[in-house]
């Protein structure tokens, strides 16, 4: 057992099988674990001890690949390698009524209806049947149409349908009552589909596959929820969001960097080209104007964010490949780290080199970044340390930050300045109190792979983190418990990851050559401060780089000073932070008032 906040293990393990425990599953009141396994045998367990509950439960003559709890925790049902469901008392173990035949082949899973009356089960026989549960009587006729092993079933939470996963690679969706098919089967995933679930509000449907995915999917429309963007030719080994939050600026191995339409998914332009060798960072400039990509070919490059052109030479002086670069808060200085072991200071504007190059890594730099005030610069390294350094002076502030036992893949401030969060090649995130360089906590434990990357959300309450496992994790800032279960859906090592400007999403990009949008809010609990009932429901506005935002006609509505421009957000919501690091103001537009009636527009805001 695991705690789900830590992920720490939770006791000793629980023994008493003798073949490979292929289910479990909590009962509701959560105090006991049912296991079935491929000794034919079912356990209970009491999930406070890990101490057997009653007897063994034996019947099946095959292994047991699926155990689940009645919702009112009275019953087990099983299915298994012998073509048989059995249904088990469970306080006295006992077997209830006789094994339910008619599959004819392997059960591959079996689950209660939420109101506890029928029992779905799926089998190697490609069918899918719905029993009684009190009778144990087959309910209508098999349910008919995958064409091969089917693997998962699951009932929504209203119990009114039944969502399968099949070896066909489709999940197909029917109605619990009259077992009809509902819709098309949902297609997407390129090999066989294992396991299927809805989310606790029946809207999405997950689902895993062996093509090393997992895809999500609208219950209602029965479309995949976001598709990756698709373009670069080799591994994208840096993503970010720009200040507007309407562009996502992607770098890669290809040589390229590409921007994409943040609400479409769609490039926009040519490819920036310029660069001869891998591209392993891009940052946006604080105005949204420019954006500079950091290369293997020693150089760094900045382009026109509106019209891709190269503005101005490369910035050369490193020896060595450029790993990580970033702006300062007010956009006159970019900061480089290398190969070369060191650390440098651009003048944005002219390209020039301030100051002498930082020294004191003992091995490749791997990440550098400002402090929110711009007063400091951090980095981590592969000599498993992080410096902080005055970034007027370029000398180093303090001894180095160290407790990671393998390089420093990542860096960032909070972004309030206090903390520092960093990722390793150890698995582990650490933070750390950027006054005095005292590690925070324990560290943040989870991913089975090096982490590449890691970011603050714009409030600071959350950490993202990219890792070599192909997932990202968000993590609360403040405890180190991990929020929610980990974003799945890269196929391979996920090297970038950023949050947009208003936080309601995380970009990130990785070496399948794709870049995923997420959204951020049903992985976390906080919401903007303040709300605002404002406007039609129907519209939309436009914010321009000038602060107005206007109506699709063009018309004025209301003009944002530059300080507050960093969050500004366009679907069919704006969200307008009152300061860079303060939680945002969000504007409901339904009410709206037009013409003469917009002095009546601000409401009192609601705490």
């Amino acid at each position: 057992m695991w705690d789900a906040e830590t992920g720490a293990a939770v006791g000793q393990p629980l023994e008493g099988h003798d073949g490979y425990v292929l289910s479990v599953g909590y009962s509701p009141d959560g105090r006991h674990i049912t296991s079935g396994a491929s000794d034919g045998i079912i356990r209970i367990w009491d999930a406070g001890t890990g101490a057997a509950v009653t007897r063994s439960l034996e019947g099946h003559i095959g292994g047991v690949n699926s155990v689940a709890y009645s919702h009112d925790g009275r019953h087990i049902v099983s299915g298994s390698y012998d073509r048989t469901i059995r249904i088990w008392d469970t306080e006295t173990g006992a077997p209830v009524g006789q094994p339910l035949e008619g599959h004819d082949d392997y059960v591959w899973s079996v689950a209660y209806s939420p109101d506890g009356r029928h029992i779905i089960s799926a089998s190697g026989d490609k069918t899918i049947r719905i029993w009684g549960a009190k009778t144990g009587d087959a309910v209508g006729k098999p349910l008919e149409g995958h064409t091969n092993d089917v693997r998962s079933v699951a009932y929504s939470p209203d119990g009114r349908y039944i969502a399968s996963a099949s070896y066909d690679g489709a999940i197909r969706i029917w109605d619990a009552e009259t077992g009809a098919v509902v819709g098309k089967p949902l297609e997407g995933h390129t090999s066989s589909v294992n396991c299927i679930a809805y989310s606790p509000d029946g809207r999405r449907i997950s689902s895993g596959s062996n093509d090393k995915t997992i895809r999500i999917w609208d219950t209602e429309t029965g479309d995949a929820v976001g598709t990756p963007l698709e373009g670069h030719t080799n591994y994208v080994q840096s993503v970010n969001c720009s200040p507007d939050g309407r562009y996502i600026v992607s770098a890669s191995e290809d040589r390229t960097i590409r921007i994409w339409d943040a609400e479409t998914g769609e490039a926009v332009g040519k490819p920036l080209e310029g660069h001869t060798s891998y591209v392993y960072s891009v940052v946006y400039s604080p105005d949204g104007r420019h954006t500079a990509g950091g290369s293997n070919d020693k150089t760094i490059r900045i382009w026109d964010a509106e019209t891709g052109a190269a503005v101005g030479k490369p910035l050369e002086g490193h020896a060595n490949g450029v790993t990580s670069i970033a702006y300062s808060p007010d956009g006159r200085r970019i900061i480089s780290a290398s190969f070369d072991r060191t650390i440098r200071i651009w003048d944005a504007e002219t390209g020039s080199a301030v100051g002498q190059p930082l020294r004191g890594h003992t091995n490749d730099v791997r990440s550098v970044a400002f402090s929110p005030d711009g007063r400091y610069i951090i980095s981590g390294s592969d000599d498993a340390t992080i410096r902080i350094w005055d970034a007027k002076r370029g000398v180093a502030v303090g001894k180095p930050l160290e407790g990671h036992n393998g390089s420093v893949n990542s860096v960032a401030y909070s972004p309030d300045g206090q903390h520092i969060t960093s990722g390793s090649d150890d698995y582990t995130i650490r933070i750390w109190n950027a006054e005095t360089g005292v590690a925070i906590g324990v560290p943040l434990e989870g991913h089975t792979g090096w982490v590449w990357q890691v970011a603050y959300s714009p409030n600071g309450q959350y950490i993202v983190s990219g890792s070599e496992d192909e997932t990202i994790r968000i993590w609360d800032a403040k405890t180190g418990a991990l929020v929610g279960e980990p974003l799945k859906g890269h196929t391979d090592s996920v090297h970038s990851v950023a949050y947009s400007a208003n936080g309601q999403y995380i970009v990130s990009g990785s070496y399948d050559n794709t870049i995923r949008v997420w959204d951020s809010l049903p992985y976390v609990s906080g919401q903007p401060s303040s709300y605002y009932s404002l406007i039609h429901p129907n519209f939309r506005a436009r914010p321009d780089s000038d602060g107005w935002v206007r109506d699709l006609e063009g018309g004025y509505l209301y003009w944002v000073p530059p300080d507050c421009r960093g969050g500004l957000h366009s679907p069919a919501l704006l969200t307008i932070p009152p300061t860079s690091y303060v939680r945002s103001v969000l504007l409901d537009f339904e009410g709206f008032a037009f013409g003469t009636s917009w002095a009546r527009i601000f409401n009192n805001p609601q705490p």
